[in-house]
């Protein structure tokens, strides 16, 4: 079978774990006989860098004509003032938008070897495995206006926390069918004591699972769902919310798995049933200061890859095999340093990757 990927390097640390998850990619397609035909493209500061955006309307045309897309990082301190009219993360909201990639996954699962990877106690985060459905191309990321202003000598701002009725359906639906698929159990996680798109997202959610008796759906506040995520979260399995919501609650979850080098994610343009479009990367930021030193954790950016072949070829045994891989080598007690334990083998980033890869073609 053939594919064609889009590849979108990025910033920082971006390029080198893209060079490992394309590294993994290869090995795949030898092994079971795929052709992966990728296709180049810029986003972010090197964008900005090369041509004035943070996504040029090529890369966007070279995206829309792929099957998937694997993105590393964008930004940095290079491009962080906050008074320039471009900035790298406006290249990675065009492209969520320009696709129209509304569904983003986040599992978040503590493999047994790292349990002591993280500050909290092992008999609490034993046995997590829960995945976070975040909304992407609305909310107050998308909603208008947006803008910055002086009046009587003061500045001031505004960002709009706008949701359609429509936009809401959608994103609970993957929730429930994901659920579905799963423990049949469902969070909806919302601030309906205080915002009025809270309270439609629950009306919403309320209604759609009258279509769904098989889910048990429960109402969660966000800020209890925070203290849950820290307290009981093996109880947890498929959580759906909002755009910000999302952000801020799987950055908190990946430090259940020890580190955000650990926690991949796909953006979907709809329910993942048969193969659905979609763009994968790991949910950390570009690192400048790991960039260019061998030192960042690619397996983030390669189980990734496990989820575009699961999601977007329907290549469910190829996916399996990756995971299988990146579960071998953490077992040989090989480690990145940000899950670094002692008597652990500490390996940088290339040789993470070349484990991984190697793993895979040899079985």
């Amino acid at each position: 079978m053939e594919f064609n990927v889009a590849v979108l390097p990025g910033d920082g640390v971006g390029p080198e774990v893209i060079a490992q998850a394309v590294k993994v990619l290869q090995a795949v397609g030898g092994k079971f006989g795929h052709k992966f035909h990728l296709h180049a493209g810029s986003i972010g500061g090197s964008a900005i860098d090369t041509s004035g955006t943070a996504l040029s309307e090529e890369t966007l045309k070279v995206c829309k004509q792929c099957d998937a897309v694997l993105l590393g990082a964008v930004g940095g301190p290079k491009w962080d003032n906050p008074l320039a009219k471009v900035h790298p993360e406006d290249g990675l909201l065009a492209l969520r938008k320009g696709l129209g990639l509304f569904a983003n996954l986040r599992p978040v699962k503590v493999f047994p070897m790292l349990i002591n990877s993280t500050t909290l106690k092992p008999e609490v985060i034993q046995n997590v495995d829960l995945v976070v459905v975040r909304e992407l191309t609305g909310g107050l990321y998308f909603g208008q206006p947006k803008k910055r202003w002086q009046d009587d000598g003061e500045r001031r701002a505004v960002d709009t926390l706008f949701y359609s009725e429509g936009e809401i359906e959608r994103i609970l639906r993957v929730g429930f069918e994901l659920a579905r698929s799963r423990s049949r159990r469902l969070i909806s996680v919302d601030k309906a004591n205080i915002l009025e798109s809270s309270r439609l997202w629950r009306q919403i959610a309320t209604e759609l699972s009258t279509e769904y008796p098989d889910v048990e759906l429960d109402h969660m506040l966000v800020d209890a769902c925070a203290m849950r995520l820290i307290q009981r979260p093996a109880d947890l399995d498929v959580m759906v919310m909002e755009n910000m919501f999302g952000d801020i609650l799987t950055d908190e979850a990946s430090m259940l798995a020890g580190s955000m080098g650990m926690l991949p994610s796909a953006s979907l343009a709809g329910i993942p049933k048969g193969k659905t479009f979609g763009m994968y990367e790991p949910i950390h930021g570009s690192a400048p200061r790991r960039a260019g030193k061998n030192m960042a954790n690619p397996i983030a950016t390669i189980l990734s890859v496990a989820m575009m072949l699961r999601y977007s070829f329907e290549l469910e045994d190829e996916a399996q095999v990756v995971e299988n891989a990146v579960l071998g080598v953490l077992e040989e007690g090989y480690r990145t340093y940000d899950i670094m334990e002692e008597g652990k083998l500490r390996t940088g980033t290339k040789e993470m990757g070349d484990l991984i890869a190697r793993r895979i073609e040899c079985r």
